[in-house]
């Protein structure tokens, strides 16, 4: 008998950029920042993702587009592969991801692709503890979420591999 599976995840709204903590904010203002050298010549879609690092640096990235579509790579994963490339065993504590259109300074609600999200939940369980990840919501509200795992309830891992 079929019965029903509930998956509840929490979202913290914030209304404000005051109810980050100082490094949050720091990330926050980073992804906001890296949106402006995202190359998005297509879909002027700028987004810009930083990470903030254990040892309290931020790495950020930012889309990259490509005439020859999908050789293009989003923000969130130019900044994780950017970062395993250099510090690889360094704790992610925090994803932050904003995004305008060029030619704007508004930052638009949204959140990351399908394969941005398991692509995190893939270095969430690598590191083995949670990533927080901040993302615009309405207006001036901002979207806290305690792990990457909120976005990806039923992902993909290396267990359905292995068995």
């Amino acid at each position: 008998m079929a019965r029903p599976l509930n998956i509840n995840i929490s979202i913290e709204v914030l209304t404000s950029e005051n109810e980050l903590t100082a490094p949050e904010k720091r990330a926050w203002d980073k992804a906001k920042e890296a949106t402006n050298n995202a190359y998005a010549p297509y879909s002027n879609f700028l987004v810009g993702a930083a990470l903030l690092l254990e040892d309290g640096t931020i790495h950020i990235g930012n889309n990259q587009e490509n005439a020859a579509y999908p050789s293009g790579l989003c923000a969130e994963r130019t900044a994780l592969f950017g970062k395993s490339a250099v510090l690889p065993d360094m704790p992610i504590e925090l994803i932050a991801v904003a995004a305008r259109k060029a030619g704007t300074e508004a930052f638009l609600c949204g959140s990351p692709c399908g394969g941005c999200r398991q692509v995190m939940t893939e270095y969430e369980n690598r590191q083995g503890k949670p990533i927080k990840i901040l993302l615009q919501g309405k207006g001036t509200e901002i979207y806290r979420l305690a792990s990457v795992s909120d976005l990806l309830p039923m992902q993909f891992s290396k267990m359905d591999l292995l068995g």
